[in-house]
């Protein structure tokens, strides 16, 4: 690639990264997409609740929207890792290989790292039957016998809404739990075991979950698992200086916008709403706005 100047730089390739590059190649913007081809759900086989891509693999959907993006010739791919972003009059990204590109404006859709918890069988099933969502993955596994790793009130909120999908339903804290009496007599009122022993270990095939063992002996079988994990972001924007929320998201504006001036960030890294299809839609948005943000200063 002997061009290294750009006008836009796309950190991430997948949904949010592709979608944006789309608007902007759209608009004749000469753009870079850096990505290094670890998408989070790339475990994951089946994309749900997608409106004309539902049940679609999601390597399938995004190879097709690579393919549609390559087709503006202003749009050009770097493989590889970002490993430092600095900016004076433009922004400079650095690549594990060696690389180094400029641009004026930088868009982070670099998505965020599960930190998968120190359960063995664990990572093996996260996105194939320990799921994240019950809007991507409910329906398929309604009325199955289901679990919920989560403690407090984040794990109260959330089996409300797992709740309506099936009511064979368990809550594993994973130790002590933080809920309050009351909200342990409504889960009670519920019928919902609520099980406090610590997590041993997670008997599966192929990363589908059979049972779950506990440290003291017990163990249930289950034929699907919520789990709430931590995150940490893919792209360190720390030496940048770019604002996170409180539980770790790049915080942006209505448009997008972070607290540096000309970077802007869209899909997973933003927002607990992590899906396919809300990703596509803020990557739209986002290379729109960042086509008026340079069309206002070259006017």
């Amino acid at each position: 690639m002997e061009n290294k100047d750009f006008d836009v730089i796309i950190i991430g390739g997948s949904y949010a990264g592709l979608s944006a590059g789309m608007a902007l190649g759209r608009s004749v913007r000469n753009v870079l997409i850096i990505d290094n081809g670890k998408p989070c759900n790339r475990q994951t086989p089946h994309s749900h609740n997608f409106i004309t891509h539902d049940g679609k693999a999601p390597k399938e959907i995004a190879t097709l929207a690579r393919e549609q993006v390559e087709k503006y010739n202003t749009v050009k791919f770097h493989e590889g890792t970002v490993t430092k972003i600095s900016k004076n009059d433009e922004f400079a990204v650095e690549t594990q290989d060696g690389n180094s590109f400029h641009a004026k404006k930088l868009i982070l859709a670099s998505g965020v790292k599960d930190v998968m918890p120190d359960i063995p069988g664990f990572a093996e099933c996260w996105g194939i039957s320990v799921l994240h969502c019950p809007y991507c993955h409910g329906y398929e596994v309604r009325n199955e016998t289901t679990g919920i790793l989560s403690d407090a009130d984040m794990a109260y909120d959330f089996t409300k809404v797992v709740y309506n999908l099936t009511k064979n339903l368990s809550l594993l804290t994973n130790g002590r739990s933080a809920l309050s009496e009351e909200q342990k007599e409504k889960l009670a009122g519920n019928k919902i075991s609520l099980i406090e022993d610590q997590v041993e270990s997670i008997e599966h095939e192929n990363g589908h979950i059979r049972k779950v063992i506990f440290k003291t002996g017990k163990e249930i079988s289950l034929n699907a698992l919520y789990a709430k994990i931590p995150f940490i972001q893919n792209v360190d924007t720390s030496e940048l200086g770019c604002e996170l929320t409180e539980q770790g998201f790049i915080k942006v504006d209505f448009m997008q916008k972070t607290n540096i001036p000309g970077l802007f960030a869209c899909g997973d890294n933003i927002t607990m709403m992590r899906s396919v299809a809300n990703a596509i839609a803020q990557g739209n948005f986002t290379g729109a706005v960042v086509n008026k943000e340079l069309a206002e200063e070259q006017f």
